[in-house]
C-alpha cells in the first residue's frame, strides 16, 4: 500500500514517515499543495490542512476526483466547525494533532478496509478515438458513429496500430512486425490485401493514406 504524506513541518513528517515505514507501508512525502496534486497516485493521503502555498481543503476537493484514493486529514484544526468542513469536503477521516501513532495506524487500516472494494475495481478503459471512430483495445471493439464495426483479428490489430499513431507515417516493416510479429524476407501482398479490406469497411469515416515506398498514415476526414 502506498501512502502520500502532505506535511510542511519537517519534524512531524519525519515521525510519520518512520512510523508508517515501520508498519510496512510504502511512503512518499511532499510539503506543498502544488506537489500534493502532482504526486503519483496513492492508496491513502495523509493531508495537513495548513499548507504554505494553499488551503488544504482545496487540495482535498481536488483529490476527491481520484476515486481510488482515500484521504485522512491530519491537522491542528480541532474545532467542531473545522472537522465538519473537512468531512463535508470529502475527507474519509479527520485526525487532530497531537495524535498517537497507534490511533493513526488503526484509522488508516479502517479506511483501507472501507475502500478495498473500490480499489479492486478496474479503471474504465479509455478509448482511442479519431473523429466518429472509437476503438476499445481491451474489449477489442470498434464503433463508427455509435454503430459497431465488424473486423477480423488482423484488421483490428492493424487499425489499432494506425489509430495509436494517427497522423504519423507507420512503415510497412513496423506494421508487419507489430501485427504479424515477424519480418517478411520476400515481397508479399498480404498487408495490401488486409489494408484494402479495412479501407472498404471504414468507408469515409477515416482515411488511410499510402505513403509510397514507406508505409501508411491514418488521418481524420
Amino acid at each position: 500500500m502506498r501512502i502520500l504524506v502532505v506535511e510542511d513541518d519537517d519534524r512531524v513528517a519525519r515521525g510519520l514517515l518512520t512510523a508508517l515505514r515501520h508498519a510496512g507501508y510504502e511512503v512518499h512525502r511532499v510539503a506543498t499543495a502544488a506537489d500534493a496534486l502532482k504526486a503519483a497516485p496513492a492508496d491513502v493521503v495523509l493531508l495537513d490542512l495548513g499548507l504554505p502555498d494553499g488551503d488544504g481543503l482545496d487540495v482535498l476537493r481536488e483529490l476527491r476526483h481520484r476515486p481510488g484514493t482515500a484521504v485522512i486529514t491530519v491537522t491542528a484544526r480541532g474545532e467542531e466547525r473545522e472537522r465538519v468542513l473537512g468531512l463535508r469536503a470529502g475527507a474519509d477521516d479527520y485526525v487532530v494533532k497531537p495524535f498517537g501513532t497507534s490511533e493513526l495506524l488503526a484509522r488508516i487500516e479502517a479506511v483501507l478496509r472501507r475502500t478495498r472494494a473500490h480499489r479492486a475495481e478496474p479503471e474504465a478503459e479509455q478509448p482511442i478515438q479519431v473523429g466518429g471512430l472509437v476503438l476499445f483495445a481491451a474489449a477489442r471493439s470498434v464503433t463508427v458513429d455509435g454503430q459497431p464495426l465488424s473486423l477480423t483479428r488482423k484488421e483490428f490489430d492493424l487499425l489499432a496500430l494506425l489509430l495509436t499513431r494517427a497522423g504519423d507515417v507507420v512503415s510497412r516493416d513496423s506494421i508487419v512486425d507489430q501485427v504479424w510479429h515477424e519480418h517478411w524476407e520476400a515481397p508479399s501482398r498480404t498487408l495490401d490485401t488486409h489494408m484494402a479490406a479495412l479501407r472498404a469497411k471504414l468507408g469515409d469515416h477515416v482515411r488511410i493514406e499510402t505513403v509510397r515506398g514507406v508505409g501508411y498514415r491514418l488521418v481524420s476526414t
